[in-house]
């Protein structure tokens, strides 16, 4: 959201004298625009899937309170939008009772637009703590541009909890599931070998491995907020941030270890017996990978308008012949015949994985594209809104546009990239001043490149 630019009537002056008429008709327009990007991102982060889920999840440590403050924080919102409208809706209605307003109307205009006498409902302002509301919380009166900038501060610290919380949830449960998943197909494995607890330190760590990984993930889904690393650059943006993954990563070097001692194991035991089973899982990875990227082009050729997407190869049936006779041949004890057939397809089974990868690459390279100019055209607009320059029509206009490129099926991303390119170019000239004070433009210097 944007915060509207320095008026005759902002805090500071002593004297607001009445504007003109075509001056108060482009204040009205400015503050229209205003208030339709802040009625959209509010209605955004009212619909937002990460505040859902924070409505409805039992929450508990730092995101339970950092919750509570931002659900305060999410009504005073609301009540200074409410504000907001009401103070817009009657500058409107007193500028259309006469197409040549007069004196005394323009003054009671101008204070409409510039003054400092708004007030935000007192129920609901109780309910934001001092803390977390900042200096100017306790003012009781504000201008337009006074309520805007509150109202942009409000929404920054809710988004931030909520895009947050969502980065986690999104991010740790799911690779905890898929980890949660690999260890049972290795704790399956050391049991064919009798690796088992009290019998083995493998089997032990297992054990270990697996109440960490279950006391991880109900915490991850209670206190989201306690797995969350600030941006180290010291960002402003709601959500500068990363999960934090210690545990996880811990949790998973532990599994790899106890994955190598079982191998170990199996070494001694039925190294054939290893191979094999290795064959197969990278000949399945492989398929699967294909499968995936033959699903990920059909959602290319249906999401991406006018992308070259090569096609994509099924299986090897050879590998799988193969792989057939050294499973006969080891059954035969036939080991001399067995053990170049082992080597070449072990090296024919990681080409056909790297072969499946790259395809599955290949195919999703027009989407990752995608996501990249998504990701670029709504930095930009934070960068336009942190500077107060988000209202700007021709920038509205341009967002819109590529916004509607992006986030269209099929995407034309041709088209899609000249869109952003050509708001990026009006962010630039937008910004050029303060820019250039602080030593050029750096964003006409990306999109030259």
């Amino acid at each position: 959201m944007g915060v509207p630019g320095p008026c005759p009537g902002s805090a500071g002056r002593h004297l607001t004298p009445a504007p003109g008429r075509e001056e108060a008709d482009r204040a009205l327009a400015r503050l229209g625009a205003e208030y339709e990007a802040i009625e959209t991102s509010l209605l955004a982060l009212q619909d937002h899937a990460g505040r859902r889920l924070l409505e409805g999840a039992d929450l508990s440590g730092t995101t339970k309170e950092r919750w509570a403050e931002a659900e305060r924080s999410i009504a005073v919102l609301w009540a200074c939008f409410d504000t907001y409208t009401a103070a817009l809706t009657a500058a409107r209605e007193l500028r259309a009772r006469r197409r040549w307003p007069s004196p005394d109307d323009l003054a009671e205009l101008s204070e409409l637009l510039y003054g400092t006498g708004l007030t935000v409902d007192d129920a609901a302002s109780q309910t934001e703590t001092a803390g977390a509301a900042g200096p100017d919380a306790a003012a009781e009166r504000f201008s337009l541009e006074e309520l805007v900038e509150r109202i942009n501060g409000l929404y920054a610290r809710s988004l931030d909890v909520i895009v947050a919380a969502d980065a986690v949830w999104s991010a740790l449960p799911a690779r905890i599931d898929l980890l949660s998943a690999e260890l049972q197909r290795t704790r399956s494995l050391a049991h064919s070998v009798g690796v088992r607890p009290g019998e083995h330190p493998a089997g032990d760590d297992l054990e270990r491995i697996t109440d960490e990984l279950s006391r991880l993930r109900a915490q991850v889904i209670a206190d989201p907020l306690a797995f969350w690393v600030s941006s180290s650059t010291g960002s402003s943006a709601p959500g500068g941030g990363r999960p934090d993954t210690v545990r996880y990563d811990r949790a998973a070097r532990a599994l790899e270890d106890v994955r190598r001692e079982i191998e170990a194991v199996l070494d001694v035991r039925q190294d054939a017996e290893r191979r094999l089973m290795q064959l197969r899982d990278v000949l399945s990875r492989a398929d699967r990978t294909l499968t995936e990227a033959r699903q990920a082009r059909g959602e290319v050729l249906a999401k991406i308008a006018a992308s070259e997407v090569p096609a994509v190869s099924g299986p090897s049936t050879a590998l799988y012949e193969q792989l057939v006779a050294a499973a006969e041949y080891r059954r035969r004890a036939q080991w001399h015949r067995l053990s170049p057939l082992l080597e070449s397809l072990e090296e024919r089974a990681e080409e056909e994985l790297h072969r499946a990868r790259e395809s599955l690459t290949a195919v999703t390279a027009p989407l990752a594209v995608r996501a990249e100019l998504r990701g670029r055209l709504d930095a930009y607009k934070a960068e336009l809104a942190r500077h107060g320059l988000a209202g700007d029509p021709l920038l509205l206009e341009r967002y819109d546009t590529a916004r509607r490129m992006l986030w269209s099926a099929p995407c034309d991303l041709r088209a899609a990239e000249q869109a952003v390119w050509r708001y990026q170019r009006a962010a630039a000239e937008a910004l050029a001043p303060e820019q250039e004070e602080h030593g050029g433009n750096e964003w006409e210097h990306e999109g030259d490149t």
